[in-house]
């Protein structure tokens, strides 16, 4: 058996239920590799080894109980998998990610963490996000930054940073993580790994959790497209009083992995949608150019596709998301402890009128519409995940002008949100590395392929059929 720490997810729990390792020698695994990498990489804020144990000793014991009958054992049993700070779990501190939250404990656990728990997996900790998740770099004041494994001195992307960090390093095959404006994917393709949106209404938000205007959604990030899949089978289980939910496919999604697609309509789009004139590095376009080849030579029909709607259509969104920055519960006594983006935000959100907020949602639903328009005949759109490689750690962030760091980050992903906005499913998965210039390590370019709302089937499907023609769970980043 190949080492632990390289196994996948599915892997990891076929090696368990056969008996070929326990969960409490995985979990001892795990807590080696945390200690040893954990700080380089930046990946935790917060570590669980009693809960973990306590989990894995449980998952042993179940193990054991079932052993007449392993067919009836969770699908995930005993498979480490952290919790994004953002997140809450029951009598673990949850700081999202700033000082401002710094010793709030939470007696519940959100609805994602049940049914993580619920498929066997084990808590090892609560990952590296940015301040309330806001930003697309995870440096939060409380922690040292989420670091890509292929370059110490690049970002990890955010806001699941620290959760890319630990997949990427082989810390834990599989981490939970959310996206709201490309929170999965930014750091997915930071990092090397496959990050899927999924589907408005996919996931839901419950049993406390709402909805809100629907930009954000749960998810994982993993090293390759089946653990993505199986992850989905686990959580699209709603909970009652959801107002939106999607039927899943027969079979289920995993299985969807092994379905052909068939000959897909595939439109390919390298002009950035909400930040015109953001740089698109040389690499980002071979990525593109790259898949392209791979995609027609597994018989797809691939053609040009337009940007779906002008940039200045797009401007809603900054309203939106002020207005979430503004909905924090912070305490006032604290404000002073945000860092500057996050009081620039909510300072912004306050600003922002109802009629506005409402108009905000409204113009959103229509680029729901347009963006169905102008890619009508195609089932799946191809695009850059990013528009240059991991970012050197500082690029982005600018304490002393917000509003600077803000035109930043959408100049460096000026195509996630506009999944997020339209509510449909996108996966960014690592086709492409290259150095980011001459003698530069060698690192992942995502690309990012979306179809329309519900068909996370379709794309796990595809993006299946792209691992197999060109695998990438053998590549190793220096770090890990």
């Amino acid at each position: 058996m190949a080492e632990l720490h390289d196994l996948t997810a599915l892997e990891l729990a076929a090696a368990i239920r056969s008996g070929q390792t326990s969960p409490t020698e995985v979990l001892d695994h795990t807590l080696d590799r945390m200690a040893a990498l954990g700080e380089t990489v930046g990946a935790f804020i917060t570590r669980t080894p009693d809960l973990a144990r306590e989990q894995a000793v449980a998952a042993q014991s179940l193990l054991a109980a079932s052993s007449d009958d392993p067919g009836t054992l969770p699908p995930l049993l005993g498979v480490p998998c952290p919790i994004k700070d953002l997140n809450l779990v029951a009598g673990v501190p949850t700081s999202f990610g700033s000082a401002a939250l710094a010793g709030y404990v939470p007696d519940v656990d959100d609805g994602v963490v049940i049914r993580l728990r619920e498929a066997g997996t084990v808590m090892v900790g609560k990952t590296n996000t940015p301040e309330i998740g806001l930003p697309s770099y995870t440096q939060p004041d409380i922690a040292p930054p989420a670091r890509t494994p292929w370059d110490l001195t690049r970002s990890a992307g955010g806001s699941s940073g620290g959760a890319a960090a630990a997949v990427a390093s082989r810390i834990v095959p599989i981490a939970q993580g959310s996206d709201g404006g490309g929170s999965i994917r930014i750091p997915a393709a930071a990092c090397g790994l496959v990050g899927l949106k999924p589907s408005r209404g996919r996931i839901s938000t419950g049993p406390y959790g709402v909805p809100g205007p629907g930009l954000g959604t749960n998810g994982v990030l993993t090293r390759d497209v089946r653990d993505t899949a199986a992850a989905l089978d686990v959580l699209a289980v709603g909970w009652p009083g959801d107002t939106c939910s999607l039927p899943s496919p027969d079979g289920g999604f995993l299985a969807a992995c092994e379905a052909e697609p068939g000959a897909l309509r595939i439109g390919v789009l390298t002009q950035p949608i909400i930040a015109p004139d953001a740089p698109v590095h040389a690499e980002a376009i071979r990525a593109v150019d790259h898949a392209v080849r791979v995609l027609e030579g597994l018989g797809h029909h691939v053609d040009p596709a337009p940007v779906p709607f002008p940039a200045e259509k797009w401007e809603p969104f900054r309203d939106l998301w002020s207005v979430l920055a503004a909905s924090a519960p912070i305490p006032p006594e604290r404000e002073h402890l945000l860092v500057p983006l996050s009081r620039w935000m909510r300072e912004r959100g306050r600003a922002v009128s109802g009629v506005t907020y409402a108009n905000a949602v409204n113009a959103g639903q229509q680029l729901t519409r347009d963006a169905a328009r102008a890619w009508a005949e195609f089932d799946v759109i191809l695009m850059p995940s990013l528009a240059q490689p991991a970012e050197l750690l500082g690029t982005s962030r600018n304490d002393d002008d917000p509003a600077a760091d803000f035109e930043a980050q959408m100049a460096f992903t000026p195509w996630t949100s506009t999944w997020n906005i339209i509510g449909a499913p996108a996966i960014s998965v690592p086709l492409h590395w290259a150095p980011a210039e001459p003698d530069g390590p060698v690192l992942p370019f995502g690309v990012m392929l979306g179809a329309r709302t519900g068909r996370e089937d379709l794309l796990l499907a595809l993006a299946a059929t792209i691992e197999r023609a060109e695998p990438w769970l053998d590549r190793r980043p220096p770090t890990g």
